[in-house]
């Protein structure tokens, strides 16, 4: 374009021997120059988006896509579709923490006794501590393996209780259930269901569950499906604040555990099962 060439050359000529030999007339150079150093509406619109998905993304450290940060804008006022949410998390070369696939900790080889499947792959709960899910993951630091147990009420995801260890026990599972009988005031004919691991069939865990009156609740061998619930949990746990960071101390880890835990799964994290709200916000809905 004309003025372009104008506009790259003024330094070496004069703009008015250039407009003189281009045909062009200077104000109308001076026109273009002036309309072209004004962002259009459009490009100001783009850049308070962009502006706001990046606010938005990086509160959410990263670990939500489009779809969570569409609701978390819309909450503050901005309402976006999120496939607009999307188009600007591209431009700015945003991405949400990746999936990646886990090895599992169980060892059902033992001689210990079995639970029935009471669950059989029902995750839905009309009412809390009707059905709780429990499971074992690990956890890699600088100075070895840091192994977690965790409880979740399937009413409202809500992780209830946890407890972390060097050593994957059976005291790992039964301090996390006697977290959860604490936080949830002591009831009574919770369905508590885990897999066959040696740790949820020794007897001092199956002692817990008889002196609290709990039904014991075991998935088929082999079946990782029977306790999806826990297992989506420690997904997120480990693509959204485990991988791609380091820790040198397994205290390190209990920390970003324990802020993942109690800050950001139960008090924000937007639930798909739930209505895309935060587990703790879910149960503050039903209960008012």
């Amino acid at each position: 374009m004309k003025y372009t060439f104008i506009r790259q050359h003024r330094e070496v000529f004069s703009i008015q021997r250039m407009c003189s030999v281009l045909g062009v007339a200077r104000s109308g150079y001076y026109a273009w120059l002036k309309s072209d150093n004004i962002p259009s509406a459009r490009r100001q619109r783009q850049t308070e988006i962009n502006q706001r998905v990046a606010l938005a993304y990086h509160y959410r450290k990263g670990r939500s896509g489009a779809p969570r940060l569409a609701l978390d804008l819309h909450d503050e006022g901005l309402p976006l579709n999120p496939k607009t949410v999307a188009a600007s998390l591209q431009r700015q070369g945003l991405r949400a923490k990746a999936a990646r696939k886990f090895k599992a900790t169980t060892n059902s080889r033992h001689s210990l006794p079995v639970a029935p499947n009471l669950l059989q792959q029902d995750f839905t709960a009309v009412s809390p501590n009707q059905k709780w899910v429990g499971d074992i993951t690990y956890l890699a630091t600088g100075e070895g393996w840091l192994y977690l147990a965790v409880l979740i009420d399937l009413y409202s995801r809500k992780v209830i209780g946890w407890a972390m260890s060097e050593r994957m026990t059976a005291d790992l599972v039964g301090d996390a259930l006697q977290m959860a009988l604490w936080s949830r005031k002591m009831p009574k004919n919770v369905i508590v269901h885990s897999d066959r691991g040696s740790q949820y069939c020794s007897t001092l865990y199956q002692s817990l569950l008889t002196r609290h009156e709990l039904r014991c609740s075991m998935s088929a061998k082999g079946n990782c499906y029977d306790n999806a619930c826990a297992e989506s949990f420690f997904h997120s746990l480990k693509v959204e604040a485990i991988h791609g960071e380091s820790f040198e101390t397994r205290e390190a880890m209990r920390r970003q555990v324990f802020e993942f835990i109690e800050l950001d799964y139960n008090r924000q994290r937007r639930h798909s099962a739930i209505g895309m709200i935060s587990p703790e916000a879910f149960e503050a809905r039903m209960i008012a």
